[in-house]
Formats: C-alpha cells, sequence, structure tokens
C-alpha cells in the first residue's frame, strides 16, 4: 500500500484518514494540521521525509498557474525543501487539469448551464477554473481582491483577472502567506457578512470553501456550490442554507472531500511522474478521478 501524507496549514480539527484506489494501488492518505505555524509544519515534513510515497502542502499553495506563467509563494518555497528524499506537490498540477475538466463535465451533462452568473470566490490560485467557465459562455466574477483583501472591486472577467495577476503575483507572492490567506485558528474566524450579496446574486458559486463559509449568508436557495475540502458538517450546513447541488471537485472519501494537493500527492507515489510535467495530463486522464455531485431536496 502506497502512503501519502498532507501537511496543511489549517486546523488540526479537520484532521482526518482514508484510503483510495487510484489505478489499481490502495494508497492510504492521511492530513495533519499544523495550526497555521510554519515551524511545525516544517517538522511534520522532516519528519515524514523519506517514511511515505509523497507529501501534499495543504491550506497553502506553492504555485499559482496563469496560463503559461507560474508564480511561487516563497513560504511554500520553504516548505517543500523540508524535504530531501519524499517529493512534495501542492495539488496545482490537479486544479490546472482535474478542476478545468468538473467545469466542462458539468456543463456538457446540463448541471450548469452557459449565461448563468458565476461567483468564485478566489480564482488566482484556480484560473484552470476561471478560464474554463469564461470559455463556456458564463458571467463570472472573481472576488479575490474583495475576500483575500476586502477591498470591494470584483473582477469581471478572466482577461481582466490575469491582467491583475500578472501585475500583482510577483510582490504578493513574497508576503507572509497567512496575509494572503487565513490559516490556523483564522479559518476558525465568524463569519464576515460585509459581502454576501455577491452570493445572493450568484447562481453558481466556486472556489476556495473556507472564504465560502465565511463569508455565506444563512441562506443560499437553490445555489450550485463546486468547492472542496467539504467535511460532513459542511455538507449539513450548506444543505440548510437551501443549496441545490453541492459539487466537489475530488472524491469523498470517509464523509469528507480532501484538497487537490492529496490527490496529486497520491498520483505521484502510484505513477513517479511529477505536475507540470510532459505525462501529467495523461496521468490525470487515465486516473479516472472525478468528484462527487449531491443533489439537496428542500428544507
Amino acid at each position: 500500500m502506497k502512503h501519502v501524507i498532507s501537511v496543511s496549514l489549517g486546523t488540526s480539527d479537520r484532521d482526518h484518514e482514508a484510503s483510495m484506489t487510484i489505478l489499481g494501488h490502495e494508497v492510504l492518505v492521511s492530513r495533519f494540521g499544523s495550526d497555521g505555524n510554519l515551524k511545525r509544519a516544517q517538522a511534520m515534513i522532516q519528519e515524514w521525509d523519506g517514511r511515505v510515497d509523497a507529501i501534499g502542502l495543504g491550506g497553502i499553495d506553492r504555485y499559482l498557474v496563469i496560463k503559461d506563467q507560474r508564480f511561487e509563494i516563497q513560504d511554500a518555497v520553504a516548505l517543500a525543501a523540508s524535504a530531501s528524499t519524499t517529493p512534495v506537490v501542492d495539488g496545482s498540477g490537479i486544479k490546472d487539469t482535474l478542476e478545468r475538466r468538473t467545469i466542462e463535465r458539468l456543463h456538457r451533462d446540463g448541471v450548469i448551464h452557459g449565461g448563468q452568473s458565476v461567483l468564485m470566490v478566489s480564482a488566482m490560485d484556480r484560473f484552470g477554473m476561471a478560464e474554463a467557465f469564461g470559455m463556456l459562455g458564463y458571467r463570472l466574477i472573481a472576488g479575490d481582491l474583495i475576500f483575500a483583501s476586502r477591498i470591494n472591486y470584483p473582477i469581471r472577467s478572466v482577461e481582466e483577472l490575469e491582467e491583475l495577476a500578472r501585475k500583482l503575483l510577483p510582490e504578493l507572492t513574497r508576503l507572509p502567506f497567512e496575509q494572503l490567506y487565513p490559516v490556523g485558528d483564522a479559518q476558525r474566524d465568524g463569519r464576515d457578512p460585509r459581502f454576501t450579496h455577491y452570493f445572493s446574486d450568484a447562481d453558481i458559486i466556486a472556489g476556495d470553501f473556507h472564504y465560502i463559509r465565511r463569508y455565506m449568508p444563512d441562506s443560499l436557495p437553490g445555489k450550485i456550490i463546486i468547492t472542496n475540502t467539504t467535511t460532513r458538517q459542511d455538507t449539513e450546513r450548506l444543505r440548510k442554507a437551501g443549496v441545490s447541488t453541492l459539487v466537489t471537485t475530488t472524491p469523498v472519501l470517509g464523509s469528507r472531500s480532501f484538497g487537490a494537493n492529496v490527490m496529486e500527492a497520491a498520483l505521484v507515489a502510484v505513477t513517479g511522474v511529477l505536475p507540470n510535467t510532459p505525462d501529467w495530463a495523461k496521468v490525470v486522464e487515465a486516473s479516472q478521478l472525478t468528484g462527487t455531485r449531491l443533489e439537496f431536496s428542500s428544507v
């Protein structure tokens, strides 16, 4: 059996372990939160280095992929360097392939429809998903400035998103990661009602679940949510809010969906192929990885 771990900057309250079969191999996946402590995360990676088949970086991106360019977050570079033997991945290769295909499949199957309005709570970390929405004719709002920086400025096209990313990311990626994204106890912070109208106005809400959880209103009648890393409690909360459909972009294992970094680590462990290499897209396609779609009845 292969064994992969995810070392996350998120809260340890969400730690979980499960097994899955991928490309005919059984893989044990384990998630360990460091409660936002970078040094603790580094120590965990060093402890598991050479003892597992691959390590995923959770709660942090190493690479933000904007078309043909990759921007590296410096805190994640330091974390990855804590391992000298075991490959360390961050999920960006899954986001740029599997998540893009998830949108295409949902569109093809009629679950979502061109012309619908989409709120992506963060899109610079999921440019493949944003680009898929744009190419298929959805009305996109990217909330990167709204939800990460509290700047009430909606980005209204993939072209504008790309332009801003190329201008801002060279500097932003040098900042301490906790200034860019909630880590540790910040993931437990209470609700922020300032921007709920963006949720109410959208037909589809997509992207990082921590942003969705913090900023969503109590009621989301008929909305479609496309996200990841949801627990059983998260799913129940969305059901009570009146969400019609929840789609996770990776499989649900043992009552929760794991992050893209875990699925990426599992594929690397089984195949030895690294993300962003010529054979990576073929590996993702051959794996037949799919997410989970859950339809809710009316509350």
